[in-house]
């Protein structure tokens, strides 16, 4: 397993046919420092079968991972079920101050991602993952003491805080772990546990609440207070059972790990193996034009993911359901979107292109709410909910996004504010189902679908300036200068480098050889 230069790799590709018997004629003829390349040459990997370390990698990261991101959702939602049981009667809050509360959540949660996401890098998943789980865990359980406004709005700001870096930690995380190819799926089937919390936590509120009155306290308090019990004991065992990146992998053998990085490496991961923070980093990321096209994209989803996750229960509710009722009606809605996400993901990864599919999941995201719209039947409005929630919950944003990132820092940084952008949309969106526009919504429903337009145009622009750039790079275009290299089409202007490996980790995914996926 070897990575070729750059410049060799691209001699048979040309956008002109002119010009494709002259660059045939570059040859590359590898220096000691390329070999040097490969990570840990020194290590026999060929007793290493694939598809069995793939299963193992699977079996030891995924399940935990969506075990967090359950526990993450169902808190992050459950005072839309608490709502129902009598939340807002009892602490004397006004329609208002609700929204205020939902609104105070999203600060926090979207400002911390980008150090969050540093952090994890440099302190470790298993610690820091541990940690902001423990703190949730304990914020979600003096939900269930809370006695006025002030302590809900005290502790929902905890709560932003410390879920914060969960969600982009773990994209970020799975992205150290997996190719490019292999990524979409995983992202599905962790994030899928979003949609099974959706489900749950109706079917959880609706038993939790017979537990009114005991201890004094009423049944929306327990539904704080047990799950976030569940919480800070899910957080407790972290500690022992999420490994941190696979150059340090201790259920791994040591060819297994070194099989894992080289691949990552082919797979244009040059970071892989081990990266040391430095600012410039953080300044790849500012400058990138792809960042703020993503935020766009994140923008387009995550605000109404928000908004859905938030408000199901009520607008279920007001189109004629009892609270429980309400609660159970969305359980099918949810155990819908846990399909499509899934099998979304793994067609993204088997195509290996997601830029259309993204465009047909922003599509039925416009159809399901211009239906909600205009819709003034509860059977057909309960029909587009499925539409909305096919459109908002399947990940291939998140999996194309990270994928044409290289750079483990600098893509941890990308994601941090592309999701935290998409977060903090979700307290405009948090706001926008008022009680005065029930049972219908209309103008909740049309803010959202103009979220969705957003997403699709970014995702639009996303795709055709990437195929942009990977055309301008078979032409030659984006070649950079390499000491040793003749090559006609290289341009000092995009830089100098002593040798293709040099210019592959100081460039990154800004490096001429870097193909974008579509």
């Amino acid at each position: 397993m070897s990575l070729r230069p750059t410049y060799e790799e691209r001699s048979i590709k040309s956008a002109n046919k002119d010009d494709a018997d002259e660059r045939v004629e570059v040859q590359v003829t590898p220096d000691p420092e390329e070999a040097l390349a490969v990570y840990r040459l020194d290590v026999d990997t060929s007793t290493v079968d694939p598809r069995k370390l793939k299963r193992k990698i699977d079996f030891r990261l995924i399940p935990w991972l969506a075990l967090l991101y359950l526990m993450n959702f169902l808190d992050r939602g459950s005072i839309g079920n608490a709502r129902l049981y009598n939340m807002q009667k009892d602490l004397h809050l006004t329609d208002k101050q609700y929204l205020i509360a939902l609104t105070v959540f999203f600060f926090p949660y979207s400002l911390f991602e980008v150090p969050s996401n540093l952090a994890l890098r440099y302190l470790r998943p298993s610690r820091w993952l541990s940690f902001i789980v423990f703190v949730w865990g304990i914020a979600m359980t003096f939900h269930g003491f809370a006695h006025n406004y002030g302590d809900l709005i005290g502790l929902r700001f905890l709560l932003g805080l410390a879920e914060a870096g969960l969600y982009p930690g773990i994209v970020f995380y799975l992205s150290c772990w997996y190719k490019r190819s292999e990524l979409g799926s995983r992202v599905a089937v962790f994030f899928s546990s979003a949609t099974v919390a959706g489900a749950f936590s109706g079917l959880l509120a609706a038993a939790i609440h017979n537990m009114d009155g005991i201890g004094g306290r009423p049944g929306w308090a327990w539904i704080f207070i047990l799950e976030g019990l569940a919480t800070i004991v899910v957080a407790t065992a972290s500690f022992w059972v999420l490994q941190d990146f696979p150059e340090t992998a201790k259920f791994l053998t040591e060819a297994e790990r070194v099989y894992v990085i080289r691949g990552l490496q082919e797979d244009m991961q040059f970071s892989a193996g081990g990266e040391k923070f430095k600012f410039k980093y953080l300044r790849q990321c500012l400058t990138d034009w792809k960042t703020y096209i993503a935020m766009g994209i994140y923008m387009g989803f995550d605000g109404p993911l928000f908004a859905f996750s938030l408000f199901t229960p009520t607008i279920l509710s007001e189109l004629g359901f009892k609270a429980t009722a309400a609660n159970l009606l969305s359980v099918p809605v949810y155990a819908w979107a846990c399909m499509v996400t899934c099998a979304i993901g793994f067609l993204g990864d088997r195509l290996g292109s997601r830029g259309f599919i993204n465009l047909v999941l922003f599509g039925t995201g416009l159809v399901g709410y211009i239906i909600l719209v205009a819709s003034r039947s509860a059977a057909l409005s309960y029909f587009a909910v499925y539409l909305a929630a096919a459109s908002i919950y399947p990940t291939i944003r998140k999996a194309w996004v990270s994928g044409n990132v290289e750079g483990s820092y600098k893509r941890s940084a990308v994601l941090g504010m592309a999701i935290g952008f998409g977060n903090l949309n979700g307290a405009v969106t948090s706001n926008v189902y008022r009680s005065q526009d029930k049972p219908w919504y209309s103008l909740g429903h049309g803010i959202v679908l103009a979220y969705i337009g957003i997403g699709w145009l970014c995702s639009l622009a996303y795709m055709i300036l990437l195929q942009r750039e990977n055309r301008a790079r078979d032409r030659g275009e984006r070649d950079e200068v390499i000491e040793g290299v003749d090559n006609k089409h290289a341009n000092a202007e995009n830089g100098q480098y002593a040798t293709v490996a040099d210019a592959r980790r100081k460039k990154g995914d800004t490096w001429s050889g870097f193909k974008y996926t579509l």
